[in-house]
């Protein structure tokens, strides 16, 4: 069995490159004969397809990434299998999807997703995202390593640190966490302090912005942290170790991977009970799930060439879909509540939260699901 993977490669930090990073390096850690290109790299997608002449060619990322994961092997007499993540709703290439023997998705939730929107679900398959183990495993918070992060981010070794991980804050859902803290006034201990540690782009400075002045008027801004930098895959378990809680309630997430990665470092999780935590995470066994409080529908969209359309395209659906969600935020005050003043309630979630996914979606098991899915759909050996 051969296989050629396309995705952010070499890869960066963000979540759809170590999605296919993972999943390449669990290939090869269980004997496939594997390689990997970024997915927008034609001469040198094309070089492999000449000498590898891989069985399958997968590609990692979302419907909008059609051209570059599905048309252009087809091109070279290839077949295509791509892995995606929902982007809130699916707007274009159903026809060419429709017409793959095999699509893999991130979760239950983003199978239903494209379901909705026109992708006959008959040869959707979830395949969850991996997660190193050995990488992000629980470490104390005494470890030098650990230590070292706590300090840096200005958290004193007393203090009760909660953190949230995303390409920006907001979508993780940390607004509703920031309106449930204003309300534990009392009900908590007073040494605690919440990080949230975004990627620098535009769109996540303005946001930043916005989210800390809702921190000011809660009165908060003294207990609040941004942090905007870039940090490598090696950091990230030591930040995640370097937290009591991790707090992700997301408004969109396709599958969860801070989250269960979290959880693989042996933390509780706060999240929501929607999208595709509802396969990485169980209420009061492995995290506390709020409730979905709110749906943002939306009954139009405007789209451009990164689609598949001219520019300003517009597109109107027959029935509004649900784009975004907001956790209830007095699930989330209660989940906070319960969780900062019990170490012992925290430390229960977070190694049945380290049992699952060292079960359920250590790399190279994810990697043996993989070929077990080509063998049985595709026939491919």
């Amino acid at each position: 069995m051969r296989i050629l993977l396309l995705y952010d490669y070499p890869p960066a930090p963000g979540g759809l490159a170590t999605q296919g990073n993972l999943l390449y390096q669990g290939l090869l850690d269980i004997g496939v004969e594997a390689h990997a290109v970024h997915y927008d790299s034609p001469l040198e997608k094309e070089w492999y397809y000449q000498w590898f002449k891989p069985d399958i060619v997968l590609g990692v990322g979302y419907w909008g990434y059609t051209p570059q994961l599905v048309l252009h092997p087809q091109q070279f007499g290839l077949q295509p299998v791509p892995w995606l993540v929902a982007d809130g709703y699916i707007a274009n290439y159903q026809e060419v999807l429709n017409q793959l023997p095999l699509i893999l998705v991130t979760s239950q939730w983003v199978k239903e997703m494209y379901i909705r929107d026109g992708i006959c679900g008959d040869r959707i398959v979830v395949l969850p995202v991996g997660c190193n183990t050995d990488l992000f495993t629980p470490l104390p918070k005494e470890h030098p390593r650990v230590s070292a992060v706590r300090a840096s981010l200005g958290v004193k070794p007393d203090e009760l640190m909660l953190l949230t991980v995303g390409g920006d804050a907001c979508s993780k859902g940390a607004r509703e966490v920031m309106q449930a803290l204003a309300r534990l006034a009392g009900d908590i201990p007073s040494n605690w302090k919440y990080i949230c540690k975004v990627w620098p782009q535009p769109r996540t400075r303005l946001q930043n912005e916005l989210d800390m002045e809702l921190a000011r008027q809660l009165g908060l801004e003294h207990k609040i942290q941004y942090v905007t930098s870039i940090v490598s895959r090696n950091y990230m378990p030591y930040l995640l170790n370097a937290c009591d809680l991790y707090v992700g309630p997301s408004r969109l997430e396709g599958f969860g991977m801070p989250q269960v990665e979290a959880g693989a470092c042996g933390k509780a999780v706060i999240g929501i009970q929607a999208m595709g935590m509802l396969d990485t995470l169980v209420h009061e066994e492995t995290a506390l799930m709020a409730e979905v409080a709110e749906q943002i529908v939306v009954n139009e969209v405007i789209l451009g060439l990164e689609s598949g359309y001219p520019e300003n395209h517009k597109v109107v659906f027959g029935t509004p879909r649900t784009v975004d969600y907001r956790a209830d935020i007095n699930d989330i005050r209660a989940h906070l509540q319960r969780l900062m003043n019990d170490e012992t309630y925290r430390g229960q979630l977070g190694h049945a939260a380290r049992q699952r996914v060292t079960s359920k979606f250590d790399y190279r098991t994810v990697a043996r699901q993989f070929v077990q899915i080509l063998e049985e759909k595709l026939n491919i050996h």
